[in-house]
């Protein structure tokens, strides 16, 4: 069990006389909560995805990614735009689909030619998860197309 930060219907303070652990036992904050059995092998991180102007994504871990890129010559081939400091880019579908028509079998490569067939607009794009990148030096339009739809898929800001 984990304990969720801000539970605030638990009565706090006070002489814990009603509390079942008495005084002896630590105080905690939270309700608790069962959560997934982490005791099996490392959880994967998302560290690239591929996404329509819908949202529909493919997400890779930082394994997959490697393999994919590396089968796809870093994706050059469909490339419309990328950022020169990190991996995000806009790729043209049909370009896509050729480029994964022509690469070694790989796991993912169906839900991609699936994610790239189904696409609403002529392009989706790539999001570099594994590393933090402003994306200042990525100059051309496609920077603006990019991020309008980053922000577009994010909802509107909290803070503002």
């Amino acid at each position: 069990m984990d304990l969720l930060v801000g539970d605030d219907e638990r009565s706090h303070g006070g002489d814990r006389s009603n509390d079942a652990a008495g005084a002896a036992g630590p105080r905690r904050y939270g309700a608790a909560v069962p959560t997934a059995d982490r005791s099996g092998p490392e959880l994967a991180v998302a560290d690239l995805a591929v996404l329509d102007a819908d949202g529909e994504d493919v997400v890779f871990d930082a394994t997959e990614a490697r393999e994919f890129l590396s089968l796809t010559g870093g994706l050059e081939a469909a490339t419309v735009s990328a950022c020169p400091g990190c991996r995000s880019r806009i790729l043209a579908v049909v370009a896509l689909v050729d480029l994964l028509d022509d690469a070694p079998p790989f796991a993912r490569a169906g839900e991609l030619l699936e994610l790239a067939d189904e696409a609403p607009t002529l392009h989706v794009y790539v999001r570099d998860l594994g590393q933090r990148c402003t994306h200042r030096q990525w100059r051309d339009p496609g920077a603006e197309e990019w991020s309008d739809l980053m922000v577009q898929l994010a909802g509107p800001a909290i803070v503002r």
